[in-house]
């Protein structure tokens, strides 16, 4: 199973996609490689990560045309399974939060039109999944990623890193 994890924003959108054997992002965790009900991180595999960026020069149009494309062209080119996304459910920010949702709108758009099954995630979610505690330091979280997907370093920026977390979160199923 192939799942895209997305960080959207408008500036930059991180992505990340990873492989793992599960079936259903949904499911429970199932047997395998001798393992009782537990996922290994012999499970997953991290296929690419990074950014879409957009110049903020740009209308508002034109910067969201630009994550639809190259949305579409990670979908192409990798065909998931799955779509993960931050799902951000307070904010600091009306500024920051309307253009968020702006462009979590366009990628939930396009995973409609390609039928593909979205996955909303808060960052609570994806740090207590990932790291067994939802109020982990970035750094943490980051460090977890790096063990689980085998990596040679921290993925880096922070969005691709959190994108992939988003993703790895999905692959285990967290509801």
């Amino acid at each position: 199973m192939k799942i895209i994890g997305i960080d959207p924003g408008t500036a930059t959108t991180g992505y990340g996609v990873i492989e793992t054997p599960f079936l259903n992002p949904r499911s429970k965790p199932s047997k395998l490689k001798g393992n009782k009900n537990t996922k290994t991180t012999d499970n997953f595999s991290c296929i690419k990560y990074g950014l879409i960026k957009t110049a903020s020069k740009l209308p508002m149009a034109e910067r969201l045309l630009k994550i639809h494309t190259e949305l579409e062209k990670l979908i192409n080119e990798y065909r998931p399974d799955a779509i993960a996304v931050e799902n951000v459910y307070f904010f600091k920010n009306l500024k920051t939060a309307l253009p968020v949702s702006q462009a979590k709108g366009v990628i939930l758009l396009e995973a409609a039109k390609k039928r593909i099954p979205v996955y909303e995630f808060t960052p609570l979610q994806v740090k207590m999944a990932i790291t067994g505690y939802g109020r982990a330091e970035k750094k943490q979280l980051q460090e977890m990623i790096k063990i689980l997907l085998r990596l040679n370093e921290i993925p880096s920026p922070d969005d691709a890193a959190d994108a992939l977390g988003i993703a790895v979160c999905c692959a285990l199923g967290i509801k």
